[in-house]
């Protein structure tokens, strides 16, 4: 390394004055140098050198002094005044800093020209698809391409759904029925099965339906024959709603197990699919002679008589009949009378009940106890009015007639019984009578009892008075 240093001296010949770390004036700077330099030649920390070791150290000062001039001018580049190359504090022009940092994010053209613009109006760079509103067409087969195939040309794409099998078939359409009995909307169950590939199964779907709205309600039985009229042509065909009852016809033993009445039930879907034009009027004639089952004779029959009734002016149409809220509101009212008076003449309790949980519209039972206590104030002997007691008993035992609508319907007594005198002199008298026994018996609270209302009474007064009728209520 020495020989180095001496060979850089010898190349650069470098003044003693140069390496003084202090700037001095006048003489004592001059003095202070000389003095400084002669210690510097002769003696460092004690030790007398020679000229060739002088000539090292020298080289080693010239050599530091060169690192921190370079740190300086990096450090304080284009900041103001910087040291040259031998010390001098020199007076610099202002730079603004660079960092290479914002050099390497910004997206702006580097060379100075434009308009200061994004690369490639801010399509480019990665993860970019392109600028914004760009849309692309369809690219061009290339013919050069090694990949090229000619049968690309003529390929088609479509989604490809397979054929449902027998074992999925039960589990697959059974949710979409039973959804249906819910919302009731025909088309959003013909969009469902027209996305499923049923293939030969095609024929099983309104089996299946047949078979699920036996065992639910007649609502719901009136929902299916609509369905299956509404997916024949669309979804099913003719041969397939004749496949289809065949079918049921054969499985009626089975069926009779879970549902004894299936066969009359059976043979009412029969006929409201002649009347609804999916079944050939020739379809019941096909199978005279040739019925060895009792369950399908019976099926049979019953659509038989069905249709032959219809001839004479009844509604096939109308024999599910309509549940809830689909019912209008004076139909509703009618049947309630009418199951009413049917009561009266049979006596019947049970198959009241069994009516009145058929109409499907526990919400407004709270007519039916209006009707029935308006029957009573009506009537002119006892034998409606132990009947009707016992009637509401039986249903408020059983919990058919909640103790909400039974106050309702009370109620609407209550407030209808002003007009209900006019036409019934004694309904305030036949109303506090039954009021008593619904309370003795249990059929209402002391609330309701005490909500009855009193009719006003006359009181004539002593011929003292003129003769002048006085209206007091106690």
């Amino acid at each position: 390394m020495a020989t180095d240093c001496e060979a850089w001296l010898n190349a650069n010949p470098v003044e003693a004055d140069d390496l003084s770390d202090s700037f001095l004036s006048g003489d004592e700077d001059n003095k202070g140098s000389l003095t400084y330099n002669k210690n510097i030649n002769n003696e460092i920390n004690g030790n007398w050198l020679s000229s060739s070791s002088n000539n090292i150290h020298e080289a080693r000062l010239k050599a530091k002094a060169k690192r921190r001039l370079r740190k300086n001018s990096s450090r304080d580049s284009g900041r103001g005044d910087s040291l040259s190359d031998n010390g001098d504090a020199v007076r610099g022009s202002l730079v603004a800093p660079t960092s290479p940092k914002s050099k390497l994010l910004d997206r702006k053209s580097r060379l100075g020209k434009g308009r200061g613009l994004p690369k490639k109006g801010g399509a480019g760079g990665k993860g970019v698809w392109g600028r914004s509103g760009e849309v692309y067409g369809p690219e061009a087969v290339d013919v050069k391409d090694p990949n090229y195939d000619d049968a690309q040309e003529n390929c088609v794409y479509e989604t490809v759904v397979p054929p449902l099998e027998e074992k999925d078939f039960e589990k697959t359409v059974t949710p979409i029925v039973q959804e249906y009995f819910e919302h009731g909307d025909t088309n959003e169950v013909a969009e469902l099965l027209a996305e499923l590939n049923l293939g030969t199964m095609r024929s099983e779907v309104p089996s299946l339906a047949v078979s699920l709205a036996l065992e639910a309600k007649a609502s719901h039985r009136e929902l299916t024959s609509r369905l299956l009229a509404d997916l024949c042509g669309s979804v099913l065909s003719l041969s397939d709603m004749e496949n289809s009852f065949d079918k049921l016809l054969r499985e009626l033993p089975d069926l009779v197990l879970d549902t004894p009445g299936a066969p009359q039930l059976v043979g009412q879907f029969i006929a409201r699919a002649v009347s609804d034009q999916i079944l050939s009027k020739s379809y019941i004639e096909g199978y005279k002679g040739k019925v060895g089952c009792e369950f399908t004779r019976a099926a049979l029959d019953r659509a038989t008589v069905l249709l032959k009734m219809s001839m004479g002016g009844l509604r096939i149409e109308n024999q599910w009949g309509a549940g809830g809220g689909q019912r209008p509101v004076k139909q509703l009212i009618k049947e309630m009378n009418l199951l009413l008076k049917e009561y009266i003449l049979s006596g019947d309790s049970k198959e009241a009940e069994r009516c009145l949980r058929d109409l499907e519209v526990p919400h407004f039972h709270h007519e039916f106890v209006y009707e029935a206590i308006v029957m009573v104030l009506e009537s002119k002997g006892e034998k409606t009015f132990k009947m009707v007691l016992q009637l509401l008993k039986s249903l408020s035992t059983s919990s058919i007639i909640t103790v909400d609508q039974m106050r309702r319907g009370y109620g609407r007594v209550y407030m209808d019984i002003a007009e209900i005198n006019i036409d019934v002199p004694r309904a305030y008298f036949i109303l506090e009578q039954f009021v008593d026994k619904s309370f003795n018996i249990g059929i209402i609270d002391v609330k309701i009892r005490d909500l009855c209302p009193c009719r006003g009474r006359k009181r004539f007064v002593s011929e003292g008075d003129g003769g002048v009728v006085k209206l007091e209520s106690y």
